[in-house]
């Protein structure tokens, strides 16, 4: 099975105060497992960065005015994201942005279904502190990178919170992406142990032999 894990950055709070994405990240999990597959691209939001969301994640209008727009890479991004499952935490903030854009760009809503890992996080943890940061700490995710707010490595936390809520165990190898040459084998669950090697009729024969001769031997001596 195949999810998208999604996150974005913007211009600021509310679509309804005119505010656009400026960034878009996805990663693609198969069975749980990071493939190398991703969607990535930083956006020209034709409007100015508020100054709380350029504290948050630091993209600067010089910079964005470089990028491409939505309307550029909205096919593409579609294409990516079609028919899987999308991952996102606080998915009514995301989704209302995404939204926006492709109503924008003249495309539908999107009609994917989606896992809001927050409303996940509330549930399994009541009145507990559920942001991003704050379920890396409950689950130990290491989230030293993110000293700001960027959609790839959120998406890489992110995908490692979800495997955490639903109580599955995190994956810590990704053999789909070994290339394994054809003698290789891949060996899962083992257990370490002495070799034990039983003689042959051969053997046992032989060291009666010598203990028979042996014995007498120094009996009589």
């Amino acid at each position: 099975m195949k999810e998208i894990v999604l996150d974005t950055e913007t211009t600021g709070l509310s679509v309804k105060d005119g505010h656009r994405i400026v960034e878009i990240g996805c990663v693609e999990l198969e069975n749980l497992i990071p493939t190398k597959n991703k969607f990535h691209c930083y956006l020209n939001p034709e409007r100015k960065v508020s100054e709380k969301a350029l504290a948050v994640h630091g993209y600067n209008d010089e910079f964005l005015s470089k990028q491409k727009k939505f309307n550029e890479i909205g096919e593409e991004f579609l294409e990516f994201i079609k028919g899987k499952k999308l991952i996102i935490h606080n998915a009514e903030f995301d989704l209302a942005h995404i939204n926006n854009e492709l109503n924008l760009f003249g495309e539908k809503k999107i009609e994917n279904e989606i896992v809001d890992t927050l409303l996940l996080a509330r549930d399994k943890f009541p009145g507990a502190p559920v942001s991003l940061d704050a379920l890396c700490k409950r689950f130990r995710i290491d989230n030293s990178k993110r000293t700001q707010h960027t959609a790839l490595i959120d998406c890489d936390l992110l995908s490692k919170v979800y495997i955490n809520l639903i109580g599955q165990k995190e994956p810590t190898l990704n053999f789909q992406n070994i290339n394994l040459e054809k003698n290789d084998v891949i060996v899962k669950n083992v257990e370490y142990y002495k070799k034990i090697i039983k003689p042959t009729l051969e053997e046992i024969k032989s060291h009666k032999k010598y203990l028979n001769q042996h014995l007498k031997k120094n009996y009589f001596n």
